[in-house]
């Protein structure tokens, strides 16, 4: 962001709540003066219209009533509703001479199953009931008619027309559905198969119903998967003995029967003393290691048809209570010397950008952004979850310090609302509902060993003397590594160290260290026995000394320099059209801050609009965005942790390219 844009929307802080719902004009609009100890879902129950109807119009509402105040409400749309929601939910009838309608109150986080199920009807007869819901979805407080099973059967009204379009190469779901006037949701809705995929020559129903024998497809090679059942059938495990090849790991084990290390010791108790040849080994049967790989899957998140409006909470800090002033220079000021505060401007930028992505998609979401008010170890995080409806949030994003997210995970505990910690880098303590998204710099190492061992390369490190940590890590942890010897001065051995170079497979050499001179030596030493040998240089982590003048890049390019990140360099067409968006919008190149920011709330709306809980998406699904990977794991202890990370190296063309 400019610095004239971060000093309009700070100044803008004072006046304005933050929360990020639209405004929709009503026609009819009523004032009403609330009473003493009325919350807004007792007042949206009177009107019979939903809380956020209310915020909508009285922005100020989400910090709290005041008794006297005076709301603006909307007029409830038609009668036939006002008289439902004069039915009490809990009333019970014994005998009656005349079936009374029966009404159901939507509770915070039910969904249109659970009530399904509750009262044993069909998604179908449901919606028929309610025909807001198709349009508006499920919002707390409505009071839903439900379906009487005894009641009499409706008519089925023949269809006028039934409208087909078979799709073109280059199509897409959006153009398709803008040229019949309807949304992309309406066209997924009636043709659930394209909503992970479009297929070219598939004949996509745009009006009316279709037969019970569904017409061909006008290209006879194409085949439409149906969708599988939400609720899958659990096949018996069966076991295989499967004999350990020379070279296997525990990584090359687990990847290939889609099993942990610690799963494939409980079901061979040999392999606590290490992966050895010739070992037998009791492992899942093929069928079975297909299911096992399957459960958690890379997917490109598309919206899906949920009629469960969802609510997204953000926590930045702002501080605007630390301002100290009110005047344009008192801002400019502090935007000049706070660093913290163009860190979360930046963010909340990307977040910004990643909310009107979202609206262009089709998602309908509740977005409230608060004020976390926060240092390492405080925050107003308290005061806004008893000032506002957190605990009815379906995600909350930060705050950003480790202290206060886990505070904030542990009051939403008890509703098992997923918080997501969007920048702390600290492992922090075990909370079920937290979600760590930084992938911990522990983890970035073990996958590139992980990588390296599964590639069965001979690896030789150079390690310093004044990396002792890192040589009692690989001394204990990875003993097929080779430490290559130093000079009693400290420096390589080059005669040592070509001595246990090897020819006819990779050679990875791993350098840590960062002496220039040593890191020039080394980097010289490598690139003098490519003729004969094979040699990657590879680095644990940043290592800013090959940023630097003193080692030129294209020797680095040529020994196809690797390293694990969190991030990815990306070039595609997505990215691009993020990158141009957000220059176009602020001015300015997006800073890592900004990307962070568009990645987490992108992510985290992508989830929201699935028909799963977050948790499940967590569970099961594998996702990227710009720069970042989102792969969670729960934790034994507790909550999940991000492990989506990279494997990158400097390419020749001098690109960046990921190792396969």
């Amino acid at each position: 962001m400019t610095l004239f844009n971060k000093n309009c929307f700070f100044v803008a802080l004072g006046v304005v709540l933050f929360s990020l719902t639209s405004v929709i004009a009503q026609e009819k609009i009523d004032k009403y003066i609330v009473g003493k100890g009325e919350t807004v879902a007792q007042i949206a129950q009177k009107f019979n219209i939903t809380p956020y109807d209310i915020y909508k119009l009285n922005p100020d509402a989400q910090s709290g009533l005041k008794p006297s105040s005076v709301l603006l409400i909307p007029k409830s749309k038609g009668k036939s509703t006002a008289i439902a929601a004069k039915t009490t939910p809990d009333t019970k009838t014994t005998t009656v001479t005349k079936q009374l309608p029966k009404t159901h109150q939507v509770l915070p986080k039910e969904t249109l199953f659970a009530i399904e199920k509750k009262y044993d009807v069909t998604d179908q007869d449901l919606k028929k009931a309610n025909p807001d819901l198709e349009k508006n979805g499920l919002q707390v407080g409505q009071i839903l008619n439900i379906p009487s099973k005894n009641g009499p059967k409706p008519t089925v009204v023949a269809k006028n027309v039934v409208v087909y379009h078979t799709v073109l190469p280059k199509e897409t779901k959006f153009s398709i559905a803008k040229q019949y006037g309807i949304t992309v949701g309406e066209l997924e809705q009636k043709n659930p198969e394209i909503v992970s995929n479009l297929t070219i020559g598939y004949e996509l129903l745009i009006k009316g119903s279709r037969p019970k024998v569904a017409p061909k497809s006008t290209v006879p090679e194409t085949k439409v998967t149906p969708v599988k059942s939400a609720v899958p059938h659990v096949e018996p495990v069966s076991y295989i003995e499967y004999t350990v090849k020379a070279k296997e790991t525990f990584y090359s084990l687990s990847k290939q029967f889609g099993l942990t290390q610690q799963q494939l010791i409980e079901l061979n108790s040999a392999l606590s003393s290490g992966v050895q040849e010739g070992m037998v080994l009791k492992v899942p049967s093929k069928s079975n290691q297909i299911a096992a790989n399957s459960t958690k899957q890379k997917v490109v998140l598309a919206k899906k048809n949920s009629n469960d409006k969802k609510t997204l909470v953000l926590l930045l800090p702002f501080n605007v209570a630390k301002n100290g002033g009110d005047t344009l220079t008192s801002n400019v000021n502090r935007l000049n010397n706070d660093k913290f505060l163009n860190m979360t401007l930046d963010f909340y930028s990307g977040a910004l950008m990643a909310i009107d992505s979202a609206k262009q998609m089709g998602i309908t979401m509740d977005v409230k952004v608060f004020d976390s008010n926060e240092t390492k170890t405080t925050s107003n995080v308290t005061t806004i979850f008893n000032d506002s409806d957190l605990a009815n949030a379906d995600a909350v994003v930060g705050p950003f310090y480790q202290a206060n997210v886990e505070k904030t995970a542990s009051i939403l505990g008890q509703n098992n609302v997923p918080v997501i910690s969007p920048l702390s880098k600290d492992a922090g303590n075990p909370t079920p509902n937290l979600y760590q998204s930084i992938v911990p710099n522990s983890d970035l190492k073990t996958a590139m060993f992980d990588f390296l061992n599964a590639k069965q390369g001979n690896i030789i490190a150079v390690i310093d003397k004044k990396k002792e940590t890192i040589k009692k890590y690989i001394l204990e942890n990875q003993k097929a590594v080779k430490i290559a010897p130093l000079t009693e001065t400290g420096g390589l051995n080059v005669e040592s160290f070509k001595a246990l170079l090897v020819k006819d497979k990779m050679n990875y050499i791993i350098l840590e260290t960062t002496n220039t001179a040593m890191v020039k030596y080394t980097i010289n030493t490598m690139i003098s026995v490519m003729a004969s040998y094979q040699v990657q240089l590879v680095v644990l982590e940043p290592n800013e000394t090959l940023d630097t003048d003193e080692v030129r890049f294209e020797n680095l390019t040529k020994l196809h320099l690797m390293y694990p990140s969190a991030t990815r360099e990306n070039n595609s067409p997505e990215a691009q059209l993020f990158m141009q968006s957000y220059r176009k919008k602020n001015k300015v190149n997006p800073s890592t801050f900004a990307i962070r920011g568009f990645d987490i709330t992108f992510d985290t709306m992508m989830r929201l609009s699935q028909d799963k809980t977050y948790q499940e998406t967590a569970e099961t699904m594998i996702t990227e965005q710009v720069e970042n990977k989102f792969e969670y794991h729960k934790k034994e202890e507790g909550g999940y942790i991000n492990k989506g990370l990279y494997i990158l190296y400097y390419d020749t063309d001098l690109t960046v390219k990921e190792a396969k």
